[in-house]
């Protein structure tokens, strides 16, 4: 009876701890969307209403009627998803070699690239501009998508790479013997079976490029071009911040990415979970 009483209790808290760390996780982004209902009136009231009394709908209008965040939107779009094409078929390329073809030095090589991943993007922040600049690129989407890339081409090949290092080479060298070319096994035989950790990379690479600012703060001062990140910053004024207008647009520039995220999360946890557990 004692033990059954004890495995009750360990059930019941097991649940309540779960509970509190979802409210935990989930209660920023709920504040976010109240907060984008209210006025300035109950947006700055002490202590805070929790719930929007006075629902403002009005607001998530506003940032499209004048503050125009559908094109920026489409910018974001369309140079999230041509980092995200370009990355791959590099990345994929890079890693598919990197894993299957002998040759020298090939994890220097690797080493070579994590470290690129790891520098600071403000310290080339000068020179790049400087360079584009010169190439007369600035202010096109051009000068986001190469240095996004420098950045995204990493990820990707370290992704894959533990994807295509799982696959057996006797699919490889069986492919051969049937007269394939490397190409052509890549394409048919490696890629599908490597799909989890294609779109695992895609989506990390995708998330990247949609929320960097930096790059796209410098490079671009067209405001016909500009990201999602740089619209938020056209929201604050000398002396006040309309904190409502900017929380709707952050709800509606992170609603793309949860529900990309949750229509591929299979793929993610297979992707982030790949050579985990070895033979």
């Amino acid at each position: 009876m004692k033990n059954r009483h004890k495995n009750i209790l360990g059930k019941v808290l097991f649940f309540v701890g779960v509970a509190f760390v979802i409210f935990f996780m989930f209660f920023p982004f709920y504040w976010l969307f109240i907060s984008s209902l209210k006025g300035d009136q109950e947006l700055y009231k002490m202590p805070p209403n929790w719930l929007a009394h006075k629902p403002l709908w009005n607001n998530y209008i506003k940032i499209f009627t004048e503050h125009n965040i559908g094109r920026n939107l489409l910018n974001s779009l369309m140079v999230s998803t041509i980092t995200t094409l370009v990355s791959l078929a590099i990345g994929s390329s890079a890693a598919y070699a990197l894993a299957k073809f002998k040759m020298r030095g090939k994890n220097f090589v690797l080493s070579l690239i994590l470290s690129v991943s790891m520098f600071p993007g403000i310290v080339i922040v000068s020179p790049l501009y400087i360079l584009f600049q010169q190439m007369g690129i600035i202010n096109s989407f051009a000068s986001l998508i190469l240095p996004y890339l420098t950045f995204s081409l990493p990820l990707t090949i370290w992704t894959l790479h533990s994807f295509f290092q799982q696959i057996p080479d006797e699919l490889v060298e069986a492919a051969s013997i049937d007269g394939a070319s490397p190409f052509k096994t890549f394409i048919k035989i490696i890629t599908p079976l490597a799909a989890p950790g294609v779109f695992t990379a895609a989506i990390l690479t995708f998330i990247g490029a949609w929320n960097e600012l930096l790059f796209a703060k410098i490079f671009i001062t067209d405001s016909k071009k500009f990201t999602v990140p740089v619209s938020l910053i056209l929201f604050q004024g000398q002396y006040d911040s309309a904190w409502n207008l900017i929380a709707a647009s952050s709800v509606v520039i992170t609603l793309p990415l949860i529900i990309m995220v949750l229509l591929l999360q299979k793929y993610i946890i297979a992707g982030l979970t790949a050579g985990a557990v070895k033979d």
